[in-house]
């Protein structure tokens, strides 16, 4: 089910074009955690995108979040976030 979640999350994300996307489960390291389903409901993502560039991490976040908004209400429970401009993911 976890493959589902994490092609729903890449369908989601699609408004950032983003150049790399890595999306991890990472909810059997949080079994028994408050939230914690066995479907998937805690992620790392690593993204880089074009509409990153010049922003701070918040606002970063904010426009993955936009995105994922019904799902973090929903399917989501935690999700760890890195988010690169292509120009710090060269480096």
């Amino acid at each position: 089910m976890s493959g589902a979640i994490r092609e729903l999350i890449r369908q989601r994300l699609a408004p950032l074009q983003a150049l790399h996307c890595v999306i991890e489960d990472d909810s059997a390291q949080h079994a028994g955690h408050g939230g914690w389903r066995d479907d998937g409901s805690h992620f790392s993502l690593t993204i880089v995108s074009a509409q990153f560039a010049g922003l701070m991490r918040v606002k970063r976040h904010r426009l993955v979040y936009d995105c994922l908004h019904d799902l973090m209400q929903e399917r989501i429970h935690a999700l760890a976030l890195t988010t690169l401009a292509p120009d710090e993911w060269q480096s």
